[in-house]
């Protein structure tokens, strides 16, 4: 266990022009308080691509990407910095493992775990203590700040893992770590009333996802996107109304999630809202949004908000809701060594629903 396969972002370009390179690795030791994961299964997000592609410009050189991944605890690093003092051996009250040493640790050897994109944050600024970590001016990042997903084995704080179940597939469980806690997020910025009219701009990963949670609690669904092959699974997933990003919908929304990263979407997403109505824009990454004239975009107290990230708390709720409501990725698995390709496939509009890289 010396050495991993992995994947790191040498020069940020074009996904064209091989960007991403596969690599040999040291297998990385877990610090005080992480845990040491060995990969099942990593989605492939878009947030990736910006990336590798340079959107995002890496924090350090050779990165690994990848901030959906699905594993296994193999080792615990240290003594964690949290948790008190118990006999060792078996569980403490509240459900943590106690460690060789005394101290408390969140997972054991061999249990699954979930690696998401927020790694990080201080824990006592304003926005950490109000609720709000994903504000954090010192929140981290899987796959930007530190080593993430697109390789065998990779660390994790464990305050920042999630417990994940046995009785899914990896690879179903991935897309939830960033698509679908993005997308809850983007649904409760959205302020959709119950029963509302929700638009969604885009019909990706984290849309597909958004749009189940969305109609299983009661909403209607109208998608404009392009491409036929995401048209036909909004059709799918019970789309009342299915048509162009530019096109207007038959009825005005009560809101609407922006998932596209195109600015120039804003302003149809914005026409389309009745008065009152919320536009939630939800990438990390957005091309500049054009002029908007204010008797049509915004007058009548029509409200546009972005989605910063997420809170734990986000990933905590998604993971109960998904327990109990029927919301499955419609997924598209992936070898290892294609992971380059992959991001190519989304690059270029080729991708459906949610790509997801298995390891043997």
């Amino acid at each position: 266990m010396d050495e991993m396969q992995a994947w790191t972002v040498a020069r940020p370009g074009p996904i064209d022009s091989g960007p991403l390179r596969p690599v040999r690795r040291t297998v990385p030791e877990p610090a005080a308080g992480e845990v040491l994961v060995e990969v099942e299964a990593c989605g492939i997000c878009r947030t990736d691509l910006h990336l590798t592609e340079g959107d995002l410009p890496p924090k350090h050189p050779g990165v690994v990407p990848g901030h959906q991944a699905v594993g296994r605890v193999v080792a615990r690093g240290g003594r964690a910095a949290t948790g008190g003092r118990t006999a060792t051996g078996g569980r403490d009250g509240g459900g943590g493992v106690v460690a060789d040493g005394g101290s408390v640790e969140r997972f054991g050897i061999g249990e699954r775990v979930g690696i998401a994109w927020l790694r990080g944050t201080c824990g006592v600024c304003e926005f950490c203590r109000g609720g709000f970590e994903n504000l954090c001016p010192r929140s981290t990042y899987t796959g930007w700040d530190a080593d993430g997903g697109f390789a065998q084995y990779a660390v994790v704080p464990q305050e920042y893992a999630y417990a994940l179940p046995d009785d899914r597939p990896a690879a179903e469980l991935a897309p939830f770590l960033c698509a679908g806690i993005i997308g809850y997020r983007s649904l409760l910025r959205a302020n959709l009333p119950p029963g509302g009219r929700l638009g969604i701009y885009g019909f990706g990963s984290s849309a597909h996802l958004t749009a189940q949670l969305a109609t299983a609690q009661g909403a209607e669904l109208f998608v404009m996107t392009r491409g036929e092959r995401n048209r036909t699974l909004a059709r799918e997933l019970g789309a009342v109304f299915v048509g162009e990003t530019a096109d207007r919908p038959p009825v005005p929304l009560d809101s609407a999630i922006v998932f596209a990263p195109a600015g120039d979407v804003v302003p149809y997403a914005l026409e389309a809202v009745r008065p009152g109505g919320t536009v939630a824009v939800a990438g990390i990454y957005l091309s500049d949004v054009p002029a908007l004239n204010y008797e049509r975009h915004l007058f009548h107290e029509r409200d546009l908000r972005s989605v910063t990230s997420n809170t734990r708390r986000d990933g905590e709720e998604l993971f109960r809701l998904i327990a109990r409501l029927p919301v499955t990725p419609h997924i598209t698995t992936v070898p290892f060594d294609a992971v380059d390709r992959a991001l190519a496939d989304v690059a270029h509009g080729r991708a459906s629903g949610s790509l997801v890289a298995v390891l043997d």
